[in-house]
């Protein structure tokens, strides 16, 4: 099993409730490859540094789960089906980016925090 992070930019036409049905649907797909979600995080509706489809913002979804190597060619062809996705991107994750990230999650000081002026 491999740690993987995976992004993804929806159309900004999406609904609330269409938006979670379409997040449910991947984190479901990774659960029943064998698979489990570490993490899952809802950005949002953000601007995109370019225009996509015309459109330029996008509803932004962040995934991290850990799931078999040949789990990932069927993930693609399922996003690239999808209509309503703009933009994907999954990486895969070393040691020290799952630990950063449990980090992050946790709350901890990672090191890479602004420093706030008084």
């Amino acid at each position: 099993m491999n740690n993987y992070e995976l992004m993804v930019i929806f159309t900004p036409v999406l609904s609330e409730d269409e938006f979670k049905a379409s997040q449910k649907k991947y984190t479901k797909m990774v659960t029943e490859a064998g698979g489990s979600v570490v993490a899952e995080n809802a950005w949002g509706l953000k601007s995109l540094a370019y225009p996509i489809q015309k459109k330029t913002t996008g509803l932004y979804w962040v995934l991290e789960y850990t799931a078999a190597s040949d789990f990932n060619e069927k993930l693609k062809t399922q996003i690239l089906r999808d209509e309503t996705i703009l933009r994907y991107l999954c990486t895969k994750l070393d040691k020290y980016a799952v630990q950063y990230n449990a980090k992050k999650r946790s709350g901890v000081a990672t090191g890479n925090e602004k420093a706030v002026e008084a």
